[in-house]
């Protein structure tokens, strides 16, 4: 919807002002999966493994025991001042994690989001297994403790451990930091056998075919990573039955909606290849494997990553480093939408208020473009006060085309008129718009935040009449102003149609009203506002012509 909705804008923007101008005058690349061997998994060197290490063992205590995968499995709770997460012995990995800050609906009884789902034991994140040596899924390990509360300020780890019946030890540790939605990861492989261990550690993250609820933020829900320098994007309803295997430079790899991920990022080339398929449970499943390592006797290897599952925020993605900021995909004008999203929570930091702050970015951007407008909105002044003479020339030369040609570019010399004047202007402006609209769109900043009076959420539509009059579709003023504000501007722009062509410009206005009902408000706002300052703009255009 969000794709073909953006395409119609620039569509009928173009249409807009190419009829003003010209009827005046008449990345992935992805290796295939291939059958492989389970110790051939990883082909990276093993230098990017922490070194094997010849101090003393302790690798678990001594109620450790290798346990059968049927086993009951045991949860885990973890509460921090962002979050409260539920890990499960099974797998040592995280079954639920509930944001403290975010709720699925506007209402404050609403529930809390919650990223994960616990209905099933196939889809928990950041399980443990290995290819190379006896570590299958689903494996039961021996957590530390019950229940863990980080205060404010504070620091606290989470161990989990499995002593196997062929003489190794895997022990999990995490730990978590007040304030911050990274939590670090290290898995220790000890070596009590008395043979070399070669293998390498996978990290199995699974997210569901069907989101669980209805809501648009899951229409851009799929498979993300960073590799080669470039982000790589397997949206949910685009993904095949076919694997995908990324090994190139990996930073990165994870599951994300409009606005929530969560992601396992390398630490120190940690990430060797990853691969996306679906599985047997039907979920879809990312296998983030690390490079393959050699561990002899009497010895232990560390493979460190660290883990994310938290908002799209410009600013938190930003200072997990590792280009996580790089999930937040704003379209082809990334580079104009970013530092837009800084300006709006820049100004949101002084304001208060969302709302206020699109505002202010439109009035900027509004005062920057002034000098193209008001050169636009000349030319188009000029196009229509030459018009009766460009008749007459078309009446005089009918019969002689190149004659006529000739006739109306000495026409514009005469009268300094540039028949692009009006258009080109324009044109300059659209990416500042797609850029906008892609930041406003996507950007978690606007969920749920109020601006005034009925509108209680920027990132939702205006459906006030919709509520009111119970309406089976949405509809509220601030689209249908949109509308009315768009249909003034545009009987006021200086116009060299015909008739006929005008009249098929002014439905451009509806067709907008019906395409923004269902935006968001935010987006709407600016809109309107942009409208409003263009036609006190026209007015005072206008207003200089007459003297």
């Amino acid at each position: 919807m969000e794709k073909r909705a953006f395409i119609a804008v620039g569509l009928s923007i173009a249409v807009f002002y190419l009829f003003s101008t010209m009827f005046g005058t008449g990345k992935e690349k992805v290796v295939p999966a291939a059958p492989q061997s389970a110790s051939s998994v990883v082909s990276n060197p093993a230098a990017n493994v922490q070194q094997p290490s010849s101090a003393p063992l302790n690798p678990a205590p001594a109620t450790a025991q290798s346990l059968p995968t049927s086993a009951p499995q045991k949860e885990i709770s973890v509460e921090t001042d962002l979050y409260t997460a539920v890990f499960s012995s099974r797998g040592a990995s995280i079954k639920s994690l509930t944001l403290k800050n975010y709720r699925e609906e506007n209402s404050p009884a609403a529930k809390k989001v919650t990223l994960g789902y616990d209905a099933d034991p196939n889809i928990y994140s950041f399980s443990t297994r290995a290819a190379g040596f006896n570590l299958p899924d689903n494996t039961l390990f021996m957590p530390d403790a019950d229940a863990l509360k980080i205060e404010k300020g504070g620091s606290r780890q989470l161990t989990f451990n499995y002593v196997s019946g062929q003489g190794f030890t895997v022990r999990k540790v995490y730990t978590f930091t007040s304030g911050v939605y990274g939590i670090k990861l290290e898995t220790q492989v000890f070596n009590n056998s008395a043979a070399p261990l070669v293998g390498a550690i996978q990290h199995v993250m699974t997210y569901p075919a069907e989101p669980k609820v209805k809501d648009n933020r899951f229409d851009t829900a799929g498979s993300y990573l960073f590799s080669d320098n470039s982000l790589q994007s397997n949206k949910i309803k685009d993904v095949s039955g076919a694997a995908k295997r990324y090994e190139k430079t990996i930073q990165w790899s994870g599951f994300a909606d409009k606005y929530f991920m969560n992601a396992i990022l390398s630490e120190k080339d940690s990430i060797a290849a990853v691969e996306l398929k679906k599985n047997s449970a039907g979920f879809f499943e990312s296998v983030v494997s690390s490079p393959q390592f050699t561990v002899n006797p009497g010895q232990s290897a560390t493979v460190a990553h660290r883990l994310f599952v938290g908002p799209k925020d410009i600013d938190i993605l930003k200072a997990q480093g590792n280009s996580l900021v790089q999930s937040l995909d704003l379209g082809w004008f990334t580079v104009i939408a970013k530092p837009l999203l800084y300006s709006l929570k820049f100004f949101y930091r002084y304001v208060g208020n969302y709302g206020i702050a699109i505002i202010i970015i439109t009035v900027i951007l509004k005062a920057l473009f002034f000098p193209l407008t008001n050169k636009s909105y000349k030319s188009m002044k000029g196009m229509q006060t030459i018009q009766p003479e460009m008749a007459k020339l078309r009446e005089k030369y009918k019969n002689d085309k190149d004659a006529m040609n000739k006739a109306v570019m000495e026409l514009y010399r005469e009268h300094k008129v540039n028949p692009m004047g009006g258009c080109l202007p324009m044109v300059v402006q659209i990416p500042v718009f797609f850029a906008l609209y892609k930041s406003l769109m996507f950007s978690i900043e606007l969920r749920h935040a109020p601006f005034l009076l009925w509108i209680t959420d920027l990132a939702g539509p205006d459906n006030l009449f919709s509520e009111l009059l119970h309406l089976p579709f949405v509809i509220g003023p601030l689209p249908i102003l949109m509308g009315i504000t768009m249909f003034i501007q545009q009987k006021m722009t200086p116009s060299n149609m015909e008739p006929i062509q005008q009249k098929m410009m002014l439905a451009l206005p509806v067709v907008f009203t019906f395409m923004f009902l269902s935006f968001p408000s935010g987006l709407v706002l600016y809109w309107l506002v942009n409208n409003v300052l263009t036609i006190g703009q026209q007015m005072y255009i206008n207003k200089l012509a007459k003297d």
